[in-house]
């Protein structure tokens, strides 16, 4: 009995050969981390290096930057994931709520909300102004420089502004989008530790000058001598006052460009590129080919006719079968075409199994991976909404939601905010907005007189009862606001909805209410959940 006990817990002996086997299995590696072993055949030809941030992106940016370009023009999902992204982050009306620190300034919230009102109604003449006197170029409106420079991020990994002074304009303060193409290295010189990309950066990381190539290198109409000129410009004037907008994702400390979100998803775009166009060029030819004759003039046919050197057999042959399918085959019957074929010629069919049978799956599965890649669902990207339901429609749209209002965020705080303080000084230093004798130094507080929320298109609804209902559940609850629930769910302001329906109320006919009253949901009964019955006053 021990005997057999110890047969049964002993160990078997694995020779070397054998073991080495199951060490590039992956059963035994040789460090205690799988994932750094080098002997195991899935991860031995997968070395990747560690190096600084600058020195893994600045060398392919350029080739990064001009792929995501081309997917961008002539990729149709890129495209849509490009446009969507930003109608849904910035729209058609970005702008600033003002929400001045009062507290901070030692000032009453009166103050703040008269402050409030007359920056507001600055800005809007300045940014909506149809003479578009905010871009320097003049050629579009604030929000749309706003949403031309959040496409320029999405693309290229980064927005570039400059704060421009034009005296004789009713506001002097103006935005000039630039083309990252034209930050670089004074004479393209090599990247070095105060230098990088055209950032010029301080001992601490500081980005403290950008150097500007004054004309692009590739195009036909540039000079040569602007070409080669650079301009450096400081990121900020005397009195901290902003002159230079760069913003990017920085990923990893020591970063001073960005790269383009697409990056992780070029390769993939591509390939589902190629594959739709093949499965297209593939219909295309099947529907065109849809049948065709084959002839029985096979090897040993054309040998026989070819035999003794005479090539008149073989023309004859062909010369009566053109002659037959030019019109002399087939015979009628009670007035119907019956065609025939010459002597021993066949028929042949096109097979029109396009696209493949895995070509839907496939698609679909590559946008997935696209779509992941890009923060939203593979149902907004492929516009395909046959598969789901109002759950699976809510919780996409809150996972998108999340992540583009993150983006909303950083964007605003990293490009609009910097050019609404250059403005606002503006407006402060010429006497355009007074302040109260008693206020804090402007430049000293600066950041708490600016202080704004950015508003851009509401999150929208998947169901409109059911979000009403919970957005005033969360207002009773005390979890949010009137304020926050317009900004977000429909992208409006509240002190002017209810400004606007103050006047609607007052405008109503003697005896009609107004729907936001009270006393007219009650009068529509169980279907506003009021009381069936309304007692008259």
């Amino acid at each position: 009995m021990t005997e057999r006990l110890a047969d049964l817990t002993r160990v078997p002996l694995v020779s070397r050969r054998k073991r080495g086997a199951m060490r590039d299995a992956g059963f035994n590696g040789s460090a205690p981390y799988v994932a750094a072993d080098t002997g195991i055949d899935t991860l031995s030809g997968f070395l990747p290096s560690n190096r600084a941030a600058d020195a893994e992106i600045l060398p392919g940016r350029d080739r990064i930057t001009a792929r995501a370009r081309d997917l961008g023009r002539n990729n149709g999902w890129a495209a849509g994931a490009i446009s969507k992204e930003v109608d849904g982050v910035i729209g058609a009306n970005f702008r600033p709520l003002l929400k001045p620190d009062w507290r901070a300034l030692g000032l009453s919230s009166d103050w703040a909300q008269e402050f409030k009102e007359q920056v507001e109604a600055r800005w809007r003449l300045h940014a909506d102004d149809p003479r578009r006197y905010c871009d320097t170029t003049r050629s579009q409106t604030m929000p749309q420089l706003f949403g031309s420079a959040y496409r320029t991020y999405l693309i290229e990994g980064e927005a570039l502004g400059l704060v421009n002074w034009r005296a004789a304009r009713p506001f002097k303060t103006t935005l000039r989008l630039v083309d990252p193409d034209l930050l670089s290295n004074p004479y393209d010189a090599a990247d070095e530790q105060s230098l990088r990309g055209g950032v010029e950066v301080t001992r601490d990381g500081v980005a403290r000058a950008y150097h500007f190539r004054q004309g692009h290198q590739d195009s036909a109409w540039a000079n040569v001598a602007d070409a080669m000129t650079w301009k450096r410009i400081g990121r900020e004037g005397a009195n901290g006052r902003p002159q230079v907008i760069h913003f990017f994702d920085k990923a990893r400390d020591g970063q001073t460009r960005g790269v383009s979100r697409l990056a992780p998803i070029i390769e993939r775009l591509k390939m589902e590129d190629h594959y739709s166009r093949v499965e297209l060029q593939a219909a295309v030819i099947n529907a065109i080919l849809a049948a065709f004759i084959k002839s029985p003039m096979g090897p040993e046919a054309m040998d026989e006719m070819f035999g003794d050197g005479d090539a008149s057999a073989f023309l004859n042959y062909q010369e009566g079968r053109s002659e037959y399918y030019s019109g002399k085959g087939g015979v009628k019957l009670g007035g119907a075409r019956i065609q025939t074929l010459y002597p021993n010629d066949e028929i042949g069919m096109v097979s029109t199994a396009r696209p493949a049978a895995q070509f839907a799956d496939f698609e679909a599965a590559v946008l997935r991976n696209i779509a992941s890649g890009l923060g939203i669902s593979y149902e907004q990207l492929a516009s395909d909404w046959s598969k789901t339901n109002y759950s699976s429609a809510r919780a996409a749209m809150i996972e998108i939601w999340r992540g583009w209002t993150a983006r909303r965020v950083a964007f605003s705080q990293g490009f609009c905010q910097p050019y609404f303080m250059a403005w606002l000084e503006e407006q402060v230093l010429d006497g355009h907005i007074r302040l109260p004798g008693n206020a804090p130094d402007f430049h000293m507080y600066w950041p708490a007189y600016a202080r704004a929320k950015w508003i851009g298109p509401g999150k929208g609804f998947v169901d409109p009862v059911k979000e009403a209902q919970a957005a005033a559940m969360r207002v009773a609850l005390g979890l949010s606001t009137l304020e926050e629930e317009a900004a977000e769910l429909t992208g409006t302001d509240y002190a002017d909805n209810m400004e606007q329906i103050g006047r609607e109320i007052t405008a109503m006919p003697d005896g009609m209410l107004h729907p936001a009253q009270e006393s007219f949901a009650k009068l529509l009964g169980p279907a506003a959940g009021g009381p069936a019955q309304v007692s008259e006053d």
